[in-house]
């Protein structure tokens, strides 16, 4: 979400990728309009195909025991279960397909959205005619289910998984025991997220940052679901707040989480400069200042997320002696942010999110890499 929801992410563009065959796709909504509108818009492209419609999502769940399609596109506000409690169902018959939202309650909603999220979903949407976008609905649609691709087990046979060419070794992670932990992610990154918190220790004793690609009406309830999967403090960053001891501090939607040196120990000092990545938050000035403040005691993991918000930050941070870790890609919604710290030769640790969750915990109780 990430993505879908942060207007700013709209610029970033998608590069073209060639499959034998075309993306097939599952629109599941109860609005006949809704359907007809997104198929048109859809098709206008000939790298998709519709494979499936569906009013209800129990419909949807029938309907994938015999079609496999690679994402669902799928309504909230529904009619049986509705969308939102059906997720889990859906994903468990979905055969790898990616989940994306496309509601209405995507624009005013958050609860439900970021809910959905949690759950699984991988991208959100609001439907066209709420406003955003400028008019360019169909455009960021194309270029979101572009970035979703293939569902993870039906990759075409002639098309080897990205993992398999980048061919970048692994660095040593840092000796120094980890001060302080700065976590990024974009697309499908508040489930990564979630995996992340609840295998990491309740007390690892240290302050943890958070930039999750968000609009600012998601942030407190994204920051309220996120405590209760990392069962401790969790808050939205405001100017001066002071790094405590397994605190989880959230960037807000409108400006970059960034750590200074206060009178009394490292504080927050939230920035609203243009960015590299163009990202509003941006996981790079949160990597930068982090390397600044804490050198080899920093700690920088890269989730799920498209493009390659984060990097120039790893960069910086390694430099400093610090360490980055990335997610894996068949664990990925979206492998852009993590594959860009892998080519750039940065990362420590390529691993799903509960692994590396693992192998942080490791290192803030002093012990070595494994």
């Amino acid at each position: 979400m990430e993505r879908a929801l942060a207007s700013s992410r709209d610029r970033q563009s998608v590069p073209p990728v060639k499959h034998r065959r075309r993306i097939r796709l599952m629109i599941v909504d109860d609005s006949a309009v809704a359907r007809s509108v997104l198929s048109r818009m859809i098709e206008s492209d000939s790298s998709f195909e519709i494979a499936a419609v569906a009013g209800t999502a129990e419909d949807a769940i029938d309907a994938l025991q015999a079609v496999r399609v690679d994402t669902i596109l799928l309504d909230l506000e529904m009619p049986g279960a509705g969308g939102l409690r059906s997720i889990p169902r859906i994903l468990d018959n979905a055969c790898g397909a990616h989940v994306m939202i496309v509601s209405s309650v995507a624009e005013e909603g958050a609860e439900e959205t970021v809910a959905a999220l949690a759950l699984g979903a991988a991208d959100a949407l609001p439907k066209p005619g709420t406003g955003r976008f400028n008019g360019r609905f169909s455009e960021v649609l194309i270029s979101r289910l572009k970035a979703l691709g293939y569902a993870e087990d039906q990759r075409p046979a002639a098309v080897a998984p990205v993992s398999a060419v980048v061919n970048a070794p692994l660095r040593a992670m840092s000796a120094e025991r980890v001060e302080l932990l700065a976590v990024g992610a974009s697309t499908g990154g508040i489930h990564a997220l979630n995996s992340f918190f609840e295998t990491l220790p309740r007390r690892i004793g240290i302050p943890i940052l958070v930039t999750q690609h968000l609009p600012v009406p998601f942030m407190p309830v994204f920051a309220r679901q996120l405590g209760i999967a990392a069962k401790r403090e969790t808050l939205v960053a405001e100017e001066g707040m002071a790094l405590l001891p397994d605190r989880v501090i959230i960037a807000p939607g409108d400006a970059h989480l960034m750590v200074v040196d206060g009178p009394d120990g490292p504080v927050v000092h939230l920035d609203r400069s243009a960015s590299y990545s163009g990202c509003m938050p941006s996981v790079d000035p949160m990597f930068q200042s982090v390397s600044a403040l804490y050198g080899a005691s920093a700690a920088g993991v890269v989730l799920t997320g498209m493009g390659r918000d984060g990097v120039q930050g790893a960069a910086r941070m390694v430099a400093a002696g610090g360490s980055v870790l990335a997610q894996d890609e068949a664990s990925c919604a979206v492998w852009g942010m993590p594959r860009s710290i892998l080519e750039a030769g940065l990362a420590c640790a390529i691993m799903p999110p509960d692994k590396l969750a693992r192998r942080i915990a490791s290192r803030v109780g002093g012990g070595a890499c494994r």
